[in-house]
């Protein structure tokens, strides 16, 4: 998938990947759908209370789905993987990012102080605005770097799905210790939405993996993305998505360094052979497989890493 907005001045396509040409995409409609089917099935059957904060949450998934199946169906009809003009796109899912933020601000009681782990530590109270903008951000990066992340069969999503597993228990360990997480507005429900795209993103993982017979397209990127921006910010967790989202974020800063370099040296130099990281190392001569299933280690490493600091901080500031 391309970055939203990096041009790929700097790299070539991936001979290796020619085959794949024809592939069915746009299956992100599939997991967006089996997720919301999974979370509204949940609320009926077991009277879960709906929050306006969760509700938020889906609209701002749904919003960035759109662009991006918007986005998948111009690549389908023009037969090109640009599909939307790269500014276009950037400013458009900036936006909406900007707008989810705006709107949690005004309709829901989220916590607006940076956070860790929870919404005292660090504690620091941003204000409304400088929160908007903050969380806007967080948004448009993470994704970003999960659509930047889609370019190997089953990658994006099998690291995704370890982020809504991590992103599960700690709503519901929020849900289960209000006295230190009581910021949290409705962790039961933001448990439960976590939990239905953890399982939307294991059942896509099992057509999506190598060899993938349906992509997730952009329409499945950018709502995974979104989704996990959010559940960092609405479970008080902002800057440890930076752990949980660990690969994402190589792999987002491979592509920056790779332009960074390129437009320094006067067009001459490329820090990787290609880039996102991931091409780079089939470029070396790693096969497909071996290089989904590391970065897999490596996600899964850095998800465990940020569960480690969660518990490490819950362990030393429970009330015996």
């Amino acid at each position: 998938t391309q970055p939203i907005l990096v041009k790929d001045d700097a790299n070539i396509s991936v001979p290796a990947h020619s085959h794949k040409a024809g592939t069915p995409t746009m299956g992100g409609v599939a997991i967006v759908g089996a997720a919301l089917v999974g979370y509204l099935i949940s609320h009926i059957r077991r009277g879960v209370v709906f929050s306006n904060q969760t509700l938020v949450v889906i609209g701002g998934v749904l919003a960035m789905a759109a662009i991006g199946l918007v986005d998948d169906l111009i690549k389908v009809r023009t037969r090109h993987n640009r599909g939307v003009l790269w500014k276009h796109k950037g400013w458009l899912t900036l936006a909406v990012a900007f707008g989810i933020a705006t709107a949690l601000v005004l309709t829901t009681d989220i916590d607006t102080r940076l956070s860790l782990t929870r919404g005292d530590l660090p504690g620091w109270q941003l204000g409304k605005v400088v929160w908007v903008l903050w969380a806007g951000v967080l948004i448009f990066s993470t994704t970003n770097a999960v659509n930047v992340t889609d370019g190997l069969d089953g990658l994006a999503c099998g690291s995704a799905l370890l982020g809504f597993v991590a992103f599960t228990g700690i709503a519901f360990w929020g849900f289960r210790n209000p006295g230190l997480y009581g910021t949290i507005v409705n962790p039961y429900d933001l448990t439960v939405f976590a939990a239905s795209f953890a399982g939307a993103c294991a059942g896509f993982l099992w057509w999506n993996a190598a060899p993938a017979t349906v992509f997730m397209g952009d329409v499945g990127a950018l709502a995974l993305g979104a989704a996990l921006a959010l559940l960092a910010l609405t479970t008080n967790t902002q800057l440890l998505l930076v752990l949980i989202c660990g690969l994402n974020v190589i792999e987002i800063g491979s592509v920056a360094l790779q332009m960074i370099v390129f437009r320094a040296t006067g067009r001459r130099r490329r820090l990787f052979r290609l880039s996102p990281i991931h091409h780079h190392f089939e470029m070396v001569g790693w096969a497909e497989t071996k290089v989904i299933v590391r970065f897999w280690l490596i996600a899964g490493l850095s998800v465990a890493g940020a569960l480690a600091v969660y518990i490490s901080d819950f362990t030393h500031h429970a009330t015996p």
